[in-house]
């Protein structure tokens, strides 16, 4: 088996928040979302229609949402599970001390930035489903002692 990529599939309560969250907090884009009908895909969310899906990204990093309605339906064996979870998507990023100041205020659950003992800086943020986002910077060997 060759795995190419991971794209995690988050079950949410609501698309069009979820969209709002991760584009103006995150700085991800939409790919596509499918509205209620299911009769096609669409490049931007329109406020007049609800949606049972979306494709977002930011760099190499793609994540999909899909409501929880329908989500549950596609996949029987997760019916009888409640949203969230006991894992965390960890992202490498650069720039992390000027990204985390840009949403500090903007996020009501974060840790503050931190060095961890394995030379990573890093802080996390729950989204509004109650997904926890870890962002992370490799340090310099200098700055790991310091």
């Amino acid at each position: 088996m060759k795995v190419n990529k991971l794209t995690p599939n988050l079950e949410v309560k609501d698309i069009k928040e979820v969209v709002q969250f991760y584009n103006t907090i995150l700085g991800f884009t939409l790919i596509m979302a499918v509205p209620d009908t299911q009769d096609g895909v669409e490049q931007s969310i329109d406020e007049g229609k609800q949606y049972v899906y979306a494709l977002m990204s930011k760099d190499h990093v793609e994540i999909m949402f899909q409501r929880t309605d329908t989500f549950k339906k596609d996949i029987a064996m997760l019916k009888d599970l409640t949203i969230g979870a006991s894992a965390t998507f960890y992202m490498e990023i650069e720039g992390l001390d000027g990204f985390y100041n840009e949403i500090k205020n903007k996020v009501s659950e974060k840790t503050e930035p931190k060095t961890a003992w394995y030379g990573m800086r890093e802080f996390y943020v729950k989204d509004p489903n109650g997904y926890v986002l870890g962002f992370a910077e490799k340090l310099e060997d200098e700055d790991i002692l310091s």
